[in-house]
């Protein structure tokens, strides 16, 4: 497969690295490997309290995407897929230094170990605070589609724009689209008896309590309200998100929401890292690393005995 193609595997609202054929059936435990906000541009534009125009030197990101990408190529057996949660780069739409972020960040992620395909989800900072329909093309031409689903193993995976339940004003039909298609999939994966499904997006649906106050961080409550109790009746196992640049994460009615910090610049007590999730017949299971702590032990004893029964 071409370099280039890496990227753009998200085409027609499926991943075309996996056949939804040769995917629907439980064929043992494995495990993805989820990082979130690369951000390239941010580490530097934060520690000189400039984050609009800061953005112009992005080598400690390289560095730290580079360490991610080797410690996932170190592991044996290899992860199903890597999935970035978005916010790939630092720089807005239409702003100096985002086609430059993108290419490096490509540049890094294009020595990912050939048999791990790359899922990516588009972050604010990708597809703009509000976003438009321009803004969400260009990211479709370099990322492929903002939202999309995939079977893996007898598990249903959707990739959600959560950009569009932040702020839809400028492209309303656009959110109605998604709301549409996501109904359409729900049912769907009912029909085909799935162990689990599990949600992408980059803004969590909360931080830690789901009655939470509205904040940067988390979805506007009366979205929140809705899209949760949609997840909850459709039996999603857990949602994954990034944006907060710490580990955070609760719980609604056994749904799972889970907060990942980043593998660029942290604003909390967090390290550099990348979660490692494991997915059995009966649950889903999951820890952060460190870069250097996957990178030089890999994944401890007692979730590589969840791996165990792998086929």
């Amino acid at each position: 497969m071409a370099a280039a193609d890496a990227f753009v595997r998200a085409r027609g609202r499926t991943l075309t690295a996996f056949r939804p054929d040769a995917e629907y059936q439980w064929k043992g435990p494995f495990y993805f490997i989820l990082g979130a906000d690369p951000q390239f541009g941010l580490m530097k534009s934060w520690a000189h309290g400039d984050t609009e125009n800061g953005d112009d030197e992005w080598g400690e990101e390289i560095k730290l995407a580079e360490q991610a990408v080797q410690a996932i190529n170190k592991l044996n057996p290899k992860p199903k897929f890597f999935v970035l949660c978005g916010d790939l780069v630092h720089g807005m739409p239409g702003t100096r230094w985002k086609k430059n972020q993108e290419q490096d960040l490509k540049d890094v992620l294009k020595n990912t170990d050939q048999d791990i395909p790359l899922v990516f989800v588009s972050g604010n900072h990708d597809i703009g605070n509000t976003p438009t329909r321009e803004t969400i093309d260009d990211y479709c031409k370099n990322w492929g589609d903002d939202y999309f689903s995939f079977w893996v193993g007898g598990v249903f995976f959707l990739v959600l724009n959560s950009q569009l339940y932040f702020d839809s004003s400028k492209c309303p039909e656009l959110r109605q689209a998604q709301d549409t298609w996501l109904d359409e999939q729900l049912a769907a994966a009912a029909n085909q008896k799935c162990k689990h499904i599990i949600v992408f997006q980059h803004i969590p649906l909360f931080l830690s309590k789901p009655d939470e106050d509205d904040d940067y961080f988390n979805l506007d409550k009366s979205v929140r309200r809705e899209i949760m109790e949609k997840f909850h009746k459709a039996g999603i196992t857990a949602v994954f998100s990034g944006h907060y640049h710490r580990n955070a994460g609760g719980s609604y009615k056994g749904l799972e929401m889970v907060v990942s910090s980043a593998i660029g610049c942290q604003l909390g007590q967090d390290t550099h890292g990348l979660r490692v999730v494991v997915v059995t017949e009966e649950k889903v299971v999951h820890r952060y690393y460190s870069l250097t702590e996957l990178g030089s032990h890999g994944i401890e004893k007692e979730l590589m005995d969840m791996l165990a029964k792998q086929k």
